[in-house]
């Protein structure tokens, strides 16, 4: 189905028009009822009563679009066309607007109210006496929305349970793709893009992982949902707007919202993280306290300000290594004799 834009920025002429003929044929009635009663022609009253008939039908004919609004018609079951663009526009009064995803509430921007529907609509009042109430147009907006989707549950590509959540932003450019090639295109983005996040987060390790390769070139990298958060929603972005293309749907951008561990192991995942944090640390002040021996021992020799053999290097290497490393405050003790 391709898209068809119609309709004439007319609305304002047409309906200065009907409403003077409204008004000539409440005179040609006045008019028609005296001549009638003197016995004259009835041409003019039967006149001004067709015409009195036929421009309350021709109202529903006349269209206002807001900015980035569109309405998608049609005529006895075949789609005439889509108005376009603000204005006051004249159609065919017995074309009708269509959009099915008129009523679906989802978890984003731009929807409706739920019981906005074509036509007419019948409520009860608090006393129980029925109201007829016109609804709304069937309008669609062409304004970029935002799709909130659910949090899901997606093992990782190590099988780790991860919750991921993500929003869309995302808009309509062809509307009779989007009315007419799928069902309901808003229940639609959101089963797409469920489907292309599971179907992303599954390649992925929650964090850097040996041995893991997400890029399909054959060799391990460090891809990670965490570390790797805009290469993973640009894949999210592609997979998604491959398959609404034929919604007549373009994502324009999309964004990791939520991203943990699942409840079951968050707690087992975070002693883990901190036990390797603990050993990062330990390596470094290790590390960090062997040169600093180094650089002692080093110091001494060239200075000769003291002569030390291997047993009393060895204390001393002992010795600072406890300081440096220890978790806790050195005592210092004076000794006031020999080692021997």
């Amino acid at each position: 189905m391709k898209e068809k834009i119609i309709g004439k920025k007319c609305g304002m002429a047409v309906m200065l028009l009907l409403i003077a003929l409204m008004v000539a044929s409440l005179l040609g009635l006045v008019k028609g009822g005296i001549e009638l009663e003197e016995g004259g022609s009835p041409v003019i009253f039967v006149a001004s009563m067709i015409l009195l008939v036929v421009c309350p039908i021709m109202l529903p004919g006349l269209k206002v679009l807001k900015p980035q609004e569109a309405l998608v018609l049609t005529l006895f079951g075949k789609y005439i066309g889509t108005l376009k663009g603000e204005g006051f526009y004249f159609v065919n009064p017995f074309s009708v607007s269509f959009n099915p995803a008129a009523q679906t509430k989802l978890k984003q921007s731009g929807d409706v109210n739920s019981n906005a529907s074509q036509g007419i609509t019948a409520t009860l009042n608090s006393f129980g006496t029925q109201e007829i109430k016109l609804s709304s147009q069937n309008k669609i907006s062409l304004k970029v929305m935002t799709l909130n989707n659910n949090r899901q549950k997606i093992n990782d590509c190590l099988g780790n349970p991860v919750e991921i959540g993500i929003a869309v932003m995302w808009k309509i450019v062809d509307t009779a793709k989007a009315v007419f090639n799928v069902d309901n295109y808003k229940e639609y983005l959101s089963l797409q893009c469920d489907s292309a996040v599971r179907q992303i987060v599954k390649i992925y390790p929650y964090d850097v992982a040996p041995n893991v390769d997400t890029t399909g070139d054959g060799q391990a990298d460090e891809g990670s949902l965490r570390g790797s958060s805009e290469e993973v929603v640009e894949r999210i972005r592609k997979e998604i707007q491959e398959r609404v293309k034929e919604a007549g749907i373009e994502i324009v951008e999309a964004r990791i919202t939520y991203l943990a561990y699942a409840p079951e192991i968050a707690a087992v995942m975070l002693q883990r993280q901190q036990a390797s944090a603990i050993i990062d640390a330990r390596k470094m002040i290790v590390d960090g306290a062997v040169g600093m021996v180094e650089m002692a021992l080093e110091r001494l020799e060239k200075t000769d300000m003291v002569k030390l053999d291997e047993e009393r290097k060895a204390a001393m290497v002992s010795n600072l290594l406890v300081v440096l490393c220890g978790n806790h405050d050195a005592q210092p003790i004076i000794n006031s004799g020999t080692l021997y």
